[in-house]
This record gives structure tokens, sequence and C-alpha cells, in this order.
């Protein structure tokens, strides 16, 4: 089934975010020629000299696009009553891009020439080829990789919309789908980095107190522990002289019951002679 312009219209717009008039950065202007790109552009347009709204719009040299900016680019699609022919349509899926160099404007749309199977290829090839030069990460978050694949699905996005613009139009949704998706992420991303801020410095409010009790306690434990040495070498000490004095009375009572052992035996002989004679 056929997706018709105002459909996709009215579901495009549902998406989208406010429209330019409504934020700066989809009015800006880039100073200097902008990167090269791998959406296909026909040649730059020289507008003139810039006038003082024209430099009012500026913005920094070589600033780059975030993706609420791009979000905020969103350009409203031409109806179905007016019968948009391709290149309305491809202008409003891809806008212009726009800058100021040597005082001079321009402007420069993208291509309506379709597009072939060697473009396709030509244009994975120089994908493959901007990762390597730009040092893209493979895995991860990388804006580089995140931006030129965003290049890579616009190119797509031209080159299907030249042969058949509702399904250009579908592919437009998606994309910007898939924008408003990582959006969300980025944002929650950004709100559990400040949660994980706040709990980190709730728990370091009582750090230094639990720090401190910690040596108290450690200090206590040292003197504690010097204590248990200092009994341990009294206790020895006792001991020894307990063991030395038990000695010394041992070797007392022996002499001591020696001695009243020889008594006993000259007693014993004492009588006996005594007896003999009597």
């Amino acid at each position: 089934q056929v997706l018709s312009i105002e459909a996709a219209d009215t579901s495009a717009s549902r998406h989208a975010p406010p429209p330019p008039s409504c934020g700066l950065l989809a009015a800006m202007i880039s100073e200097g020629r902008p990167r090269e790109s791998l959406v296909k552009y026909d040649p730059p347009l020289e507008l003139g000299p810039a006038s003082p709204e024209v430099l009012a719009r500026r913005g920094k040299p070589g600033q780059a696009t975030s993706l609420k900016a791009q979000l905020a680019k969103k350009v409203q699609l031409p109806p179905v009553e007016s019968k948009p022919n391709t290149d309305d349509v491809l202008h409003a899926l891809l806008p212009p891009r726009e800058w100021i160099e040597d005082g001079k404007h321009y402007t420069q749309y993208v291509s309506n020439q379709p597009a072939t199977r060697l473009d396709v290829i030509q244009l994975q090839e120089a994908l493959d080829q901007r990762l390597m030069e730009r040092q893209a990460r493979e895995t991860g978050i990388c804006p580089v990789r995140e931006e030129l694949y965003s290049q890579c699905f616009d190119e797509l996005i031209r080159q299907v919309t030249i042969n058949q613009p509702e399904r250009g139009l579908l592919l437009l949704r998606v994309r910007d789908e898939i924008r408003m998706s990582i959006a969300a992420y980025q944002t929650l991303y950004q709100s559990s980095v400040t949660f994980g801020t706040r709990k980190q410095l709730q728990s370091e409010q009582g750090k230094a107190e639990t720090e401190q009790m910690i040596a108290e306690q450690e200090e206590l434990k040292r003197q504690r522990e010097a204590r248990v040495v200092e009994l341990k070498n009294k206790c020895e000490a006792i001991e020894r002289r307990e063991a030395e004095r038990r000695t010394v009375d041992e070797r007392k009572r022996k002499e001591e019951i020696d001695f009243l052992k020889h008594q006993q035996q000259h007693l014993d002989s004492f009588l006996k002679s005594h007896d003999t004679k009597n």
C-alpha cells in the first residue's frame, strides 16, 4: 500500500520537534565551508554578499551540530494539494546547507540525480574510508561514527526519494524516530550521571567522620596490642621467677629429706647397738 505524502507529512509533523522558528540552532549559519559530507550535493550557489541579517545568524567556525539541533532543523513538508515535485520533497527532507565564506553567502542543495549501483558501491567505500580517516571507534559511543552513519542514511534517503518520494517519506519517519530514541537515551544517560554524582556527594558527606573514627579505632587497637604484649612479657617473667623459686624449694626439701633419712639411719643403728648390749 502506497503511503501518501499527506499521511507521511501528518505523521512526520506529529513526531517532529518544534519548528525552526522556535529555536536559534536551526537558524544558525556556519562560518566557512562545511565539512565534506557523504550526502551528494549540487555545486554551491553564491547568493551575493552576506547581509547583516545573515551575519547575525552566523555560528562559530567548525561548530558541531548536536542531535537536538538536527531534530530542530525539521522543515515542514509540502502539502499534497500543491502537488509538489520530487525536488520540493527532496529539499524538504534534506534542507540545503548555508555558510558564509569571505563575506559571501553560499547555499548548496542536495543533488537530484538518480543513483546507480556504482553510486551505492562508491558510497559504501567512501563510508569505510571516512571512518578510517577520522579514526572512528568500532564499538561504544563515538560521535564521529554516529555522524558518518547519519550522513550515509541521509544519502540513502536522497537516492530512494528521487525514485519514489513516498518511500523516502517513510524512511524520513524511521530516521527521525531513531534520532529521537538516541536523544532520549542521551537524556537518560545524563540524568543517570547526575544521579550518580549526587549520590557520590551524599556518600562523601560522612566520609571525614568515618575516616576519623577508623583512625581512632586503629590507634586504640595498637594501644591494646601493646598492652597485650606487655602483659605477656610480664606473665612470662612471673612464670620464670616462680619456676626458679620452685626449683630452689624442691632442692631445699630434698636436702632436708636426705638429712632426715640420714638421721633416721643413724638412730636406727644406735638403737640396734643399744639393744644388743642389753
